[in-house]
């Protein structure tokens, strides 16, 4: 268990998790290795259980607390408050720069040597190593993995005379015109109107960045303008849907929208909900651009509290997890994807077709810049400028001025 925070504690009470974790510069206490007694493990979601199942074998006792995804914010803001935090803890890999700002994380670079598993090296490098440490020092190790792929109904494409998914942007909202035309009322893409990751994948795919060679966020680059082109030029060809309240995967499987760019667990609705349809949609790659397709490389990472008492056996612990064996029992009870390499490479695991799509992309995928707070400052700029032009008919030199000037300043460092 976990003992006294100390001076980060008053600020974060008073103004709130952002600005007070951003406010920290307490050095937190070292986390000590002597403490008996069961670990806590902070789970996000409702995988409380089988987490405790998957480390029943591990020898190391866990008392597991799950936390709603919408309630961590709150969480963290009292146990950095209140002094008293878990030992372990499951991190949104979009939250992991604030958590890290926070101090609530333990830098682990010394204890690779130890704890060999746990050694970047052994996942890929989109979310390992440096890709995910704070200010120079690794604070976490990757837990669980999720990408984005696009999803396409092929009998929909098929007999609209498209015979295979779009391989690039540019053949994409060729497609999604010619399936427009099916009708009124009917689509050929969904974009979904709270995806901020969607345009930064495009700027990727078009071989750009949304960091600049100093670390600041920067907007202004050819291929993001290129991005923006294809983004806005498929509302203005009315390729897809304007209502907010679309649903995606109704959408989907109505075939309304018989393309989009989503996650893994898109794939797992389609095959729950409308299993007539096995045969009739798959996963592909990203569309690609001039940099190739390049994904986003979502999902969760584990840290261990900064100054827990159980220092060693925490250690242990993410070792254990860490195992190729125990994240495909992971993937197993919750189809939550590895993030070992060895694991992602499993020829069980690659059979099936969508699952191999998935693991091929995650080999290019990255992580959303780590600039705090992204999604509440960045994220929602971005889609303010793109939903202004697209759904208000805004001017769109005027929106993106707008968010070149709003995101200055902002960055990595």
């Amino acid at each position: 268990m976990k003992r006294t925070a100390t001076s980060i504690v008053a600020t974060v009470a008073a103004v709130g998790l952002t600005l007070g974790m951003s406010a920290c510069s307490t050095t937190p206490a070292a986390g000590g290795g002597d403490a008996e007694g069961p670990l806590t493990v902070w789970v996000m979601g409702d995988s409380g259980e089988n987490f405790e199942k998957l480390v029943a074998d591990s020898g190391i006792e866990v008392e597991v607390v799950a936390i709603p995804w919408d309630s961590i914010d709150e969480k963290l803001t009292t146990a950095v408050a209140s002094g008293s935090g878990p030992d372990i803890l499951q991190i949104g890999l979009s939250k992991l720069r604030t958590f890290a700002d926070a101090g609530a994380l333990m830098p682990l670079d010394d204890e690779l040597a130890n704890h060999p598993g746990i050694d970047p090296a052994n996942f890929p490098a989109g979310v390992s190593g440096t890709a995910t440490s704070v200010g120079g020092e690794i604070v976490s190790v990757p837990w669980t993995s999720d990408t984005r792929v696009l999803f396409t109904r092929t009998d929909i494409l098929s007999e609209a005379g498209i015979d295979a998914p779009p391989a690039t942007w540019d053949e994409l909202r060729a497609d999604a015109k010619t399936l427009a035309a099916r009708g009124e009322g009917q689509y050929g893409y969904y974009i979904p109107q709270w995806d901020a990751p969607l345009p930064i994948e495009m700027t990727w795919s078009m071989g750009g960045e949304v960091i600049d060679a100093d670390g600041n966020v920067n907007f202004d680059t050819p291929e993001f303008k290129k991005a923006v082109d294809i983004y806005t030029g498929l509302y203005a060809d009315k390729s897809v849907p304007v209502n907010g309240d679309f649903d995606q995967t109704q959408g989907f499987i109505s075939g309304v929208a018989p393309m989009l760019v989503s996650g893994p667990y898109l794939g797992r609705g389609i095959a729950d909900s409308a299993p007539e349809l096995d045969g009739k949609w798959q996963a592909s790659p990203l569309p690609a651009g001039d940099g190739g397709s390049i994904s986003l490389f979502a999902g969760s990472n584990l840290g261990v509290w900064f100054n827990t008492d159980q220092k060693d056996a925490s250690l242990d612990l993410l070792e254990y997890v860490s195992q190729a064996e125990q994240q495909l029992e992971w993937y197993a009870m919750t189809g939550e994807l590895p993030t070992v390499t060895s694991a992602l490479e499993d020829g069980d695991l690659n059979s099936d077709p969508n699952v191999q799509v998935y693991t091929d992309q995650l080999k290019t995928a990255k992580v959303l810049p780590l600039v705090s707070n992204w999604d509440g400052a960045v994220g929602t700029e971005l889609l303010n400028a793109l939903n202004a032009i697209t759904l208000t008919g805004a001017d769109a030199k005027s929106s993106l001025d707008g968010l070149y000037s709003t995101t200055a300043g902002l960055t990595i460092n």
